[in-house]
C-alpha cells in the first residue's frame, strides 16, 4: 500500500467513515507547506473554508432544536462551539495530527499538536465529507464528534486553559503550571515550545507561534490524557 493509501486508511479509521473520492480525502489532510509548499500540490485551504460554514450551520441547526433561547444567547453558545479550539479538541481526540501530510520542517517544529493547523484540518474533513457523502454524512459525524460538548446547554464551551485550571482546581487545589521550554526561529516567525504540568496528572508539551497558542497546545494534549 502506498503512502497516500495508507494516510487515507487511517483518516477513515479515525473519523468513522469511507470516502468514495479518495483525492479528496487525501486533500483533506494535506498542509500547505507539504511537499515544500509547490503550487502543484493541492491542499486543504479551500476545504477549511467551506467546512467553517458547514460546521456553522449544522451547530446553529442543533442550537435551534435543542435550546429554548433567544438569539443572543445562541449566538454565544454557536461561537464556543465552532471556534479553532473546538476543532483542536476534536482533532486532537480523534488524532488527526499523525496523518496529516506536512513538511519534514513544520513537523519537527510541533505543527502536528499546533492548535490553529488542527482547528483547520477539522474544518477541511468537515467539507470533504460534505463533498463526498452530503449533509447526512456530514450531520452523522458531526452529531457523533460534538453531541458530547452540548452537555451543558446553558453555558458556552470554556477554552482549554480555563478547563484544565478548574479541573486542577477541583482536583488538587493547585493551579497548572506553565514553563517555556524554549523560543526558536527569527523574530518575525517565532516558535514557541512550552510545557503544563497539573499535580498528579504529569505534564505535556505545545508549540505554537506565540506563547498563547503554545499554551493553549499544551493544555490541549494534557486534557486529552487527564486521569480519571
Amino acid at each position: 500500500m502506498i503512502m497516500s493509501e495508507r494516510h487515507i486508511s487511517r483518516l477513515e479509521d479515525k473519523i468513522g467513515y469511507v470516502f468514495s473520492d479518495k483525492e479528496l480525502a487525501l486533500r483533506s489532510i494535506t498542509h500547505s507547506s507539504y511537499g515544500s509548499g509547490r503550487r502543484s500540490i493541492v491542499n486543504y485551504e479551500r476545504l477549511e473554508f467551506l467546512g467553517d460554514r458547514v460546521l456553522g450551520l449544522l451547530t446553529a441547526e442543533r442550537l435551534y432544536k435543542t435550546m429554548n433561547k433567544d438569539e443572543g444567547e445562541m449566538a454565544v453558545r454557536l461561537n464556543s462551539l465552532v471556534r479553532k479550539e473546538t476543532c483542536a479538541i476534536v482533532s486532537k481526540r480523534l488524532d488527526i495530527g499523525s496523518v496529516m501530510l506536512i513538511s519534514p520542517a513544520l513537523d519537527k517544529q510541533g505543527g502536528r499538536g499546533n492548535v490553529s493547523i488542527l482547528g483547520d484540518i477539522c474544518e477541511s474533513i468537515i467539507a470533504a465529507i460534505y463533498l463526498d457523502g452530503g449533509l447526512t454524512a456530514t450531520r452523522e459525524f458531526y452529531e457523533r464528534e460534538w453531541s458530547n460538548l452540548f452537555v451543558s446547554q446553558n453555558c458556552s464551551i470554556k477554552d482549554p486553559k480555563t478547563t484544565l485550571q478548574e479541573r486542577a482546581a477541583t482536583t488538587n487545589k493547585e493551579l497548572p503550571k506553565y514553563t517555556l521550554l524554549k523560543r526558536t526561529g527569527p523574530d518575525h516567525k517565532p516558535l514557541f515550545e512550552i510545557e503544563v504540568h497539573v499535580l498528579g496528572q504529569g505534564t505535556a508539551v505545545g508549540n505554537g507561534r506565540s506563547k498563547k497558542e503554545a499554551e493553549l497546545a499544551a493544555a490541549i494534549n494534557l486534557l486529552s490524557n487527564w486521569k480519571s
